[in-house]
């Protein structure tokens, strides 16, 4: 019991991360700091990175601050290559972005607005049996490390925040894309791949249908 406080602090910590997240990507302060301060525009995707990293500071310390035994431990068999298809996956989906523009240099070094989501949809491979990948893949991870009690709140938090931010996520390609993605979503889950809910490359290319070249929705 006297470790409650830390505890709370902990989920607290996580969920004014996430929520700070999820304000700072949303269209709504964008538009109204686009509006205010155009010349900020450009460096906005690079601060908001910036600001994520900073941020993830305070909620991580928290956690390995905390004193707790593990409260389980997975084998090596099934921990390790978990790790390996996270990081493995990671690095192979990054073929279908463009890393420049995802960071934020592209838009500072040519003085541009974000592109935002304004070409046509495309989908990668890994979309085709989840519509948040990296989501997807974050929570492998952490569900197959040995967690602690901060930790498994932590990992408590960060879940509900990925679930909660897909379904945000959603709503945004969708008001963009409309009824594209909407067959989309449809046809594949969101988080976690199920039997039978994906999609081959020639249903994939045949459902959108880019007029022309595109970009994947965000990971």
């Amino acid at each position: 019991m006297q470790d409650t406080p830390l505890l709370v602090a902990i989920a607290i910590a996580w969920g004014l991360y996430g929520a700070l997240h999820s304000w700072l990507a949303g269209m709504g302060l964008k538009d109204r700091v686009g509006g205010r301060w155009p010349a900020l525009m450009p460096a906005y995707r690079l601060l908001f990175n910036g600001l994520a990293v900073v941020l993830l500071i305070p909620p991580l310390w928290l956690t390995w601050a905390y004193p707790g035994a593990a409260l389980w431990h997975w084998p090596a068999w099934i921990a390790w290559p978990a790790a390996v298809v996270t990081v493995a996956g990671y690095v192979w989906s990054l073929r279908w972005y463009d890393s420049m523009d995802f960071l934020g240099l592209r838009q500072w070094r040519t003085r541009t607005e974000p592109s935002g989501w304004s070409d046509s949809l495309v989908l990668s491979p890994l979309h085709r049996y989840v519509r948040h990948p990296w989501y997807s893949l974050g929570l492998l991870f952490l569900w197959t490390r040995d967690l602690n009690a901060g930790w498994l709140v932590a990992t408590l938090a960060v879940t509900l925040y990925l679930v909660i931010g897909s379904r945000l996520e959603d709503r945004k390609l969708i008001a963009v894309f409309g009824a594209p993605y909407r067959r989309y979503r449809d046809r594949v889950p969101g988080l976690v791949p199920l039997p039978g809910r994906y999609l081959r490359a020639d249903e994939a290319e045949n459902l959108l249908k880019p007029d022309r070249p595109g970009r994947s929705p965000e990971p």
